[in-house]
């Protein structure tokens, strides 16, 4: 009729369908239209309402993705029936007893988790891709006897883990492999298998059906370690999660995925190499500067228990160049090869090149060296090198390279039973480091007949050592000691 207005679209919807199935029709036709959606950080998961090029939280350029925020109903997870009840308690009323570790047979797992696996932990497991995470995973279900693990994966079948775990060795009898992405149903194996272990192979690979978004989303990564946080923390079973990481070298997802967990465990290394470095970037029940050794051979990972064998090269004749450190890694104390190569610049501008040290403060030594000592190094190429693939940050490795260097720039080998332990200071004076007695002690025990160090270290005897122990406040004494 004129002068009426059609009816919205909507009410015409309506009004098509009368009866009692159309006001069902009509409210789910609602509730699709107001399904939403926002925007999330891949790199610190902040949420927004529209796409930004920029995160303003982390700073971030082009790590906005759309994901639907849509919730369903929560469902009843598999361990909440067997999950106690929490109740405040004093402090004084807490007990703790030397059985909230677990004790494992890798050596160097037990060293940087601090001491054996915490019952109740989350661990975050992160490394380069093909760099052995999932084979060091592997070995921890089935090296440890007596131990029931639940190892599930989203990225392999049944039937590769069971062809890799046949080429490491099965010597546990209650290893369990599940090849499962959704984690509801892994949380209903678990209750029945009851394990003393859970591994998750990877966590961007699972996903939980309260969240409406794919796997690997921040939604999803966020919610699948809240459960799985819940899961550890109420049937007290450590539970380890492997991650992802990105190009740039750090742990792929939100950011707060670190904040969630227990403990971070990094696992380096290059692929062309055999040995692998293990580190905890954070650790709530330990240190962070425990290092574990591993080599790659043809039967999976082997824990490597005395590093000198690789870091120290033995020689038939003697090679200028060459220093020897005293470093400590932790509570580990490691000899390391430095080795130096100076040479006349072939360019109008030298080069520095460095590998396994930090380049800025190689740059300062030199600057140390010309200025305080009168080598004229401005003028020549410098290349530094850490054998064994290791990145070094200890500060004691200054005299070291100093060493190496000037042995280099002069053509002299150094005496291959000689050590250095020591920090080199920006006016040349030789300046002490923590833990001398344990640097001192190492190379005593690996049969050195010297070491260098700081005269400014307190409460050191060289007497009540069999290896003369030297020790020197500036550079000048140093080069005399050295090249007499």
């Amino acid at each position: 009729m004129k002068g009426k207005r059609a009816p919205a679209k909507s009410a015409r919807f309506f009004n098509a369908h009368q009866g009692t199935n159309s006001v069902k029709i009509f409210s789910n036709f609602i509730a699709m239209s107001k399904v939403k959606s926002a925007f999330f950080c891949q790199n610190c998961g902040h949420e927004a309402p529209k796409w930004l090029g920029k995160c303003p939280a982390c700073s971030e350029w082009n790590t906005f993705v759309e994901e639907k925020i849509e919730k369903k109903v929560p469902q009843t997870v598999a361990f909440s029936s067997t999950a106690s009840k929490s109740i405040p308690k004093t402090i004084q009323n807490i007990s703790t007893d030397e059985g909230m570790r677990m004790a494992l047979v890798d050596q160097e797992l037990t060293r940087v988790l601090g001491g054996g696996l915490v019952l109740g932990s989350l661990i975050l497991f992160g490394g380069e891709p093909g760099i052995g995470k999932s084979t060091l995973m592997l070995q921890l279900a089935i090296k440890n006897k007596n131990v029931k693990v639940l190892y599930v994966s989203g990225e392999e079948s049944e039937q590769q883990i069971k062809i890799r775990a046949d080429r490491v060795g099965i010597e546990n009898d209650t290893c369990f492999i599940l090849s499962e992405t959704h984690l509801q149903q892994v949380f209903r194996h678990a209750e029945d298998i009851q394990p003393n272990i859970l591994i998750i192979d990877s966590i961007q690979t699972l996903y939980s059906s309260d969240i409406e978004s794919t796997p690997g989303s921040v939604s999803q990564v966020k919610e699948c370690t809240a459960q799985l946080l819940r899961y550890a923390k109420t049937t007290n079973v450590p539970v380890f999660l492997i991650g992802h990481i990105t190009k740039e070298g750090s742990l792929a997802g939100p950011k707060v995925l670190e904040h969630m967990v227990d403990c971070v465990l990094q696992f380096e290394g290059d692929r062309q190499h055999v040995y692998r470095l293990l580190r905890a970037v954070k650790n709530r029940f330990g240190s962070t500067n425990e290092l574990g050794i591993y080599e790659m051979v043809g039967g999976g990972l082997r824990e490597v228990i005395d590093p000198t064998d690789i870091l120290i090269h033995h020689k038939d004749s003697a090679l200028s160049g060459i220093a020897l450190a005293a470093t400590m890694e932790g509570m580990r104390p490691l000899m390391i090869e430095v080795q130096a190569l100076v040479s006349t610049a072939a360019y109008g501008t030298p080069q520095r090149s460095s590998t396994g040290f930090d380049a800025k403060r190689l740059n300062m030594l030199l600057a140390v060296m010309e200025k305080r000592c009168g080598f004229k190094l401005a003028a020549k190429d410098v290349f530094l090198n850490i054998t064994g693939g290791i990145k070094v940050v200890d500060p004691a490795m200054d005299l070291a390279v100093v060493a190496a260097v000037l042995s280099s720039n002069t053509d002299l080998s150094l005496d291959s039973k000689t050590a250095l332990a020591a920090e080199v200071g920006l006016s040349g004076e030789i300046r002490p480091v923590s833990r001398v007695e344990q640097r001192i002690a190492e190379a005593q025990k690996l049969g050195f007949e010297r070491i260098i160090i700081s005269k400014y270290c307190k409460g050191i005897v060289p007497k009540n050592f069999s290896i003369k122990v030297i020790m020197c406040g500036k550079m000048e004494e140093v080069v005399k000691a050295l090249f007499a």
